[in-house]
């Protein structure tokens, strides 16, 4: 229905207007306005799921005969621009009525998903830090549009927030439409004198198509040049639904004849079409007479009345005035000459400037539509209820008509599901299959044929069917567009000349419509989340255990049961290496430290038994309370141990780890995943740690801990194997080995504590009795002070610490 031309990168928004400005001259006084709309920058993602992207909504205004969409990416790194960033395509899609509905990864879509066309263009970088690209859209339907973008998927690496500058790629869509004003209105059974002047090369108009008609027909008679009447008439009619058809375009839906009817069956109900009228082989005025005839469903043998044409097709009251002045206030119905018959008995164009025609009935086309009770449960939770339903009957003769209705903007973020069941007692016997055909903006309808299809010239729907063998059937459209969708129901029998009308058989079906926020709530391995973008709404799956598609029900990349049950071992029973630590730690009566390394373990084991994202899933508690605990387990493990480590005195020692729980909690309430909250506090620690240290380096001008020993078989390989876990965990961690990468980091930290916690200190009181024992005249034996850090010489534990006062 539309076409989409790609331009260079290098062609600029303001000279394509003034492209299309020249180009539409031709179209009457050239009233053209020129409207500008943007969006804030947003940061992309690398594709995971239709999650993963960044949604853009824009609004393009009616008789719109231009769109041009200026799509801007830069980089940035640190809050400066990103030059030494990679280079990362940009893939962007446009979708007209709803969110386009993507699949890059080429993954399979649930069973019977339709998926709605779009279209998608790839932004390639032509400098270091910033790309653009234009992007044209002629006649675009007025409107919803939606621009959905992202970055290509990447290996899954998990960094550490705040450990270096991340790359981050900024998009910023810019709209700019250009759109006439001023368009001459058609009213349906009125005939106007027209005339196209010598230096315009068209004329353009537009005529709005109510609901339940089944036929539009554009008429134009009485066509000469010059007021002299000819043979035939040098002008081309051109037709189009929704948006101004443009001159010389093949690419659009249109029709043309010369001279010059045009018919349109089945048109779109509730719209504007727009009329052309183009001259051609010809350098002198056009007059002409244009009409356009309706069939309306609406009342089968539709009287002429003396209602205004607006309320009796039920036309919107501010769509606008015919030629300049309405015909409700200026023509009366009594004062129009009504005629009947086809348009070649229409007076000439002398006679009466403005001629009538009542509007025609097909009763084979026009068949009654039956509407359906919306029934809102919750968000993008709607139900659709049939009348006197849900068991519907299908009638032999004709087809039953249904009409969905879906609200702009807030149901277009969802799925539409359609289900048909046939009731097999109704058949008796007979190959009876019921077609039934869903279609956007105006019922279709199927005719006994050898092959049954669900489309016309111009609209194609989809086709569902049931009968004896397959009674069930089901139709999912996600991302449906907004309007009226209509369902046609029709039964036939099979024959050995194809489907023809079952006589005397009438059907009967169930028949269930609604729409959910996600198909099949994405399944067992899938998550369904309501995403916001400003003030629109709409949901997506985010898919686990490698599951993927639009409904996670793509299992080409999925783990299996004993993966995910090794996987979950592999987390939970790492975190025993937890139990040496906690064994040392009570032989050494760190009572304290020792209750740490208990509540550590103990949350891990359980955090990760429910962060497990396949079905071997266990929690025993809230996800956010475990994942609390589990996080300040950890960094409290880090900090008694190395508080320990310190030696300090058994009150300043408690101080302190009462301010770092109370600190860490606070820290991790504001922000799980930053790098400070893992390295701040272990630096503090070290840092008391060194400070300690050095105050018993410089009392006893001695290396502490003094012994070669201590250094070499404890300090140095905790010191090594704690670096190497965090390097793992920094560096190394991604999506992929994240189960094994991740229970290795619970055992390089569990036996790095092992190693760096301190040997028990020996009491004073030990040394009490050779205090007072004197040896010589004049000084004083006394033993020295124990060495905190253990690993003493036994044979250096008397000394001569002070002079004798006696």
């Amino acid at each position: 229905m539309w076409h989409l031309e790609r331009l260079g990168f290098r062609s600029s928004p303001p000279q394509l207007l003034v492209l299309v400005y020249t180009y539409f001259c031709a179209l009457g006084d050239c009233l053209f306005v020129t409207d500008y709309f943007t969006r804030t920058p947003r940061k992309l993602n690398a594709f995971n799921s239709f999650a993963s992207v960044e949604l853009f909504h824009f609004h393009v205004p009616e008789d719109t005969v231009m769109a041009v969409w200026n799509l801007i990416t830069f980089k940035e790194q640190g809050g400066t621009f990103g030059d030494s960033c990679p280079d990362h395509n940009v893939t962007v899609y446009f979708r007209a009525g709803a969110p386009p509905v993507i699949n890059p990864l080429h993954t399979h879509f649930p069973r019977d998903t339709v998926v709605p066309g779009s279209f998608a263009v790839t932004l390639t970088w032509t400098l270091p830090n910033r790309t653009t690209g234009a992007f044209n859209v002629t006649s675009p339907l007025p409107g919803d549009w939606f621009l959905a973008a992202h970055l290509p998927k990447d290996e899954g690496k998990i960094s550490v927030k705040g450990l270096y500058e991340e790359c981050q790629y900024l998009f910023q869509p810019q709209l700019i439409v250009q759109r006439l004003i001023g368009i001459a209105v058609l009213y349906p059974g009125y005939f106007i004198d027209q005339m196209i002047p010598v230096h315009n090369r068209s004329a353009l108009y537009k005529v709005f198509i109510p609901s339940y008609v089944s036929r539009v027909k554009v008429q134009l008679v009485n066509c000469s040049t010059r007021n002299k009447s000819g043979d035939s008439c040098p002008v081309v009619l051109k037709i189009r639904a929704r948006a101004p058809p443009v001159h010389n375009s093949s690419a659009l839906d249109c029709r043309e004849w010369s001279p010059c009817e045009l018919d349109s069956p089945l048109p779109a109900w509730g719209q504007w079409y727009y009329v052309l009228v183009e001259r051609y082989l010809s350098d002198a005025d056009v007059y002409f007479r244009i009409g356009v005839r309706i069939t309306d469903c609406s009342k089968p043998n539709l009287p002429r009345d003396h209602a205004s044409p607006s309320s009796a097709l039920n036309m919107p009251q501010s769509f606008g005035m015919a030629m300049g002045f309405s015909l409700s206030e200026t023509l009366p119905m009594a004062d129009l000459p009504a005629l009947s018959g086809n348009a070649s008995r229409l007076r000439t164009a002398s006679e009466d400037p403005v001629v009538y025609l009542s509007p025609s009935s097909d009763p084979e086309m026009c068949w009654p539509v039956r509407p359906t009770l919306r029934n809102e449960l919750d968000t993008f939770s709607v139900h659709f209820y049939v009348f006197f339903g849900p068991n519907i009957s299908v009638p032999p003769d004709r087809a039953a008509v249904f009409a969905v209705n879906l609200m702009p903007v807030l149901d277009s973020g969802g799925v539409l599901n359609m289900e048909i069941k046939l009731n097999m007692s109704t058949v008796k016997g007979a190959n009876i299959t019921v077609f039934g055909c869903l279609n956007h903006g105006m019922p279709l309808f199927m005719r006994e044929n050898a092959s049954v299809k669900c489309e016309s010239e111009s609209a194609a729907g989809f086709l569902l069917a049931v009968n004896a063998s397959s009674n069930i059937t089901k139709l999912r459209i996600p991302y449906p567009q907004t309007g009226t969708w209509y369902l046609s129901l029709r039964s036939l029998c099979g024959t050995e000349h194809g489907f023809e009308a079952c006589p005397n058989v009438t059907a009967e079906v169930y028949l269930r419509s609604y729409l959910t926020p996600c198909i099949n709530d994405c399944g067992t391995y899938g998550q369904c989340k309501l995403l916001r973008t400003n003030n629109y709404l709409y949901a997506a799956c985010e898919c686990k255990a490698g599951w993927d598609g639009w409904g996670c029900t793509d299992n080409s990349g999925a783990y299996s049961y004993s993966f995910q049950l090794l996987s979950t071992l592999l987390l939970c029973l790492s975190n025993l290496m937890f139990v040496p630590p906690v064994f040392i730690a009570i032989r050494s009566l760190y009572l304290l430290e020792a209750s740490v390394y208990i509540f550590t373990m103990f949350f891990s084991t359980f955090y990760h038994a429910c962060d497990q994202p396949g079905i071997v899933v266990f929690c025993i508690m809230e996800y956010d309370v475990l994942q609390f605990c589990d996080f300040l387990g950890s960094l409290m493990s880090v900090w008694v141990t190395v508080i320990a480590m310190a030696r300090l005195k058994s009150i300043i020692k408690q101080v302190l780890y009462l301010l770092g729980a109370m600190s860490l909690s606070m820290a991790l309430q504001l922000d799980r995943h930053g790098l400070w909250n893992l390295l701040g506090p272990s630096l503090f620690a070290l840092g008391i740690m060194a400070v300690a240290w050095t105050v018993r380096t410089v009392r006893r001008r001695r290396c502490y801990p003094p012994t070669w020993k201590r250094w070499a078989f404890f300090l140095f390989p905790g010191a090594m194997i704690a670096t190497s876990a965090v390097a793992l965990y920094a560096f190394v961690e991604t999506e992929e080995n994240y189960f094994y990468i991740h229970s290795i980091w619970h055992m390089l930290i569990a036996g790095s504590v092992g190693f760096l916690l301190p040997p028990r200190a020996k009491p004073d009181a030990a040394a009490s009795p050779l205090k007072h024992r004197r040896r010589g005249c004049g000084y004083q034996l006394c033993v020295n002070e124990h060495e905190e850090m253990g690993l003493v010489d036994p044979a250096a534990i008397i000394s001569i610490n002070s002079i004798c006062t006696s």
